[in-house]
This record gives structure tokens, C-alpha cells and sequence, in this order.
């Protein structure tokens, strides 16, 4: 049995716009479950869903891409006796959408991958090389499947 993490969390999106027209399809209460699902210590995470200008700005900034991608994870270091993490995942709502078409999924589908994805990023998991790839992989999959998700993979 997966113990349950404290987890604060925080939804933001961008503009009005983005709010009026995805709030209703991404319902807080639904974030959290897949968050904690792929937390592995207590957490405070800020989920801001913003627009392909924002994206392209935020990748250009911090990883010198110039283009808006799915999402971006921002660890904080932080000493604090109550948090064992703070993150901030920035989903870009448009590649978003346009990726989950693309690939045939779900919007919901795509996005319950790209948070369990983010936040394992948030927890110092990567994919730079085949080994750990394949390891944060394997644990997405696992993760995606106590949440009925198929594997992203296939």
C-alpha cells in the first residue's frame, strides 16, 4: 500500500482565458491524486498551465530553447522541517493539447503523464541517459498504471 504524502498544492493559470476555457477539465482535486500517486516524500508543488508565449519565454529562459514544450520543473531547494519538496510544474496547455491529438490520447490522459513525469522530475529523476531513462520510465509506467493510465510508451 502507497503511504499518502502531504502535499500543498497550488493551481494557476496564466490568463483568464486559459482559466475560462480548461479549469472546469483539469478539477484540483484530480491534480492532487496524480501527484501524490508519484510523490515519494511530502510536498508543496504549484501547477501553472500557461500559453504558448509564456512556454516559449520560460524554455527560452531556463533550458535555451527557443520554443514552448509540454512542461518544465522547477525544484526549490528549500530547509524546512515541515516540506521534504517545492516545485513548480508549468504545463503549456496548447502543446499540450496539440501532443495528446498527435499521439492519439486523451487530454486527460497526456496531462495525468506529463504531472506524474513532472513531478518525478521535481524529485531529481531524469532521462539524460539510457540508464536512467529507463529507470524513470519503468517507474512512470508503474505509477501510470495504479492510476488505470496505459503505458505512455507503447
Amino acid at each position: 500500500m502507497t503511504q499518502t504524502r502531504r502535499l500543498n498544492l497550488e493551481i494557476q493559470f496564466a490568463t483568464q482565458s486559459l482559466a475560462d476555457k480548461w479549469s472546469e477539465l483539469i478539477p484540483k482535486r484530480k491534480v492532487a491524486r496524480w501527484i501524490r500517486q508519484a510523490l515519494q516524500k511530502d510536498a508543496s508543488i504549484t501547477v501553472r498551465f500557461v500559453g504558448n508565449a509564456e512556454g516559449k519565454r520560460l524554455n527560452a529562459t531556463y533550458r535555451g530553447k527557443d520554443y514552448a514544450t509540454n512542461i518544465l520543473t522547477f525544484p526549490y531547494d528549500i530547509d524546512s522541517k515541515d516540506l521534504s519538496l517545492m516545485a513548480d510544474l508549468v504545463i503549456c496547455l496548447p502543446v499540450l493539447k496539440k501532443e495528446a491529438l498527435a499521439q492519439k490520447k486523451s487530454i486527460e490522459q497526456h496531462l495525468i503523464h506529463l504531472i506524474v513525469h513532472g513531478t518525478l522530475h521535481a524529485q531529481g529523476f531524469d532521462h539524460e541517459d539510457e540508464v536512467e531513462a529507463e529507470a524513470m520510465e519503468s517507474l512512470e509506467i508503474s505509477i501510470l498504471k495504479k492510476l488505470k493510465q496505459p503505458n505512455p510508451y507503447c
